[in-house]
């Protein structure tokens, strides 16, 4: 059963990335777009909490933690929106993977876990890849957009750490919604989003890949936690990875994706390499 639910996940991911660039093209504001998108996410994930048990934790520190938590989803959330504005789809796809080297970093310096060789080498393939994927020869000047997908990822992290096993306490749909609607309401209030600019976005935006990210975005979150669940995180997050690859297939034949194309299969065949060493 987690295999079936790995293989939805690897399918959502990519039409998930994939859409968001469509997304991206006809966007007015990249606040709205990202409020519009998690409201319509958030909303519709709820569709499948009757299929998950019913359950709520009763301390009230777990609440606290997934609202902090929640705050640093939404800060990467809106920054990824402007990324994914300024970059490839496959290229996202890349950058996103280094959030497992923050995480490994972390791990290492506040958690004090054993510093395994195996976790170090596959960080640095991850960093690599990145570093392959963006180097121009005769320019060391970093673009704006990998600067802000570095910046979102490390926020990505943090969120994580704050946010680990804490699904496990509640409805699982009723968890992502949360993770999802939240951020929502942070980003309306701190960028002033009215009501007014989110129908003027979605009247103006491309309304099939509007649906078609928001739909995925929730139900590729809860069919990963779900494989989580039921199998080893040593089989599912491999399997979970070949959406890098997908997305660099995917983005060549629809969006037209071409540019160094033989780099990033080699940048994603690393990353796949690396989290098999991670994981292993």
């Amino acid at each position: 059963m987690w295999f079936l639910f790995v293989c939805l996940y690897i399918v959502l991911a990519v039409a998930f990335t994939q859409a968001y660039k469509v997304v991206t093209k006809t966007s007015k504001s990249d606040g709205t777009l990202t409020v519009l998108l998690e409201l319509i996410a958030g909303t519709s994930v709820l569709i499948f909490a009757p299929f998950f048990s019913f359950s709520f934790p009763t301390d009230w520190k777990v609440y606290a933690l997934l609202a902090v938590a929640c705050v640093f989803y939404g800060i990467s959330d809106r920054i990824n929106t402007t990324v994914r504005s300024g970059v490839e789809a496959s290229t996202f796809s890349i950058i996103k993977q280094l959030s497992t080297v923050f995480m490994i970093l972390a791990g290492l310096l506040f958690f004090k876990e054993p510093f395994v060789w195996k976790k170090i080498i596959g960080a640095i393939l991850i960093l690599f890849s990145n570093i392959f994927i963006f180097y121009k020869r005769g320019s060391q000047k970093l673009d704006k957009y990998v600067i802000l997908g570095i910046i979102s990822n490390l926020v990505y992290s943090i969120a994580l750490f704050l946010d680990v096993n804490i699904s496990d306490n509640f409805n699982l749909a009723f968890y992502v919604a949360t993770t999802l609607l939240m951020p929502c309401i942070f980003i309306t209030i701190f960028e002033k989003v009215k009501w007014e600019n989110i129908k003027k976005e979605f009247k103006n935006g491309n309304k099939k890949a509007i649906f078609t990210t928001s739909l995925c975005w929730g139900s590729m979150i809860v069919v990963q936690l779900r494989a989580y669940q039921l199998g080893e995180a040593t089989s599912v997050a491999p399997l979970c990875a070949l959406t890098v690859i997908g997305n660099v297939i995917v983005g060549y034949l629809f969006l037209k994706e071409r540019d160094n194309l033989w780099k990033k299969l080699f940048a994603a065949i690393l990353i796949l390499i690396s989290v098999f060493l991670i994981k292993g």
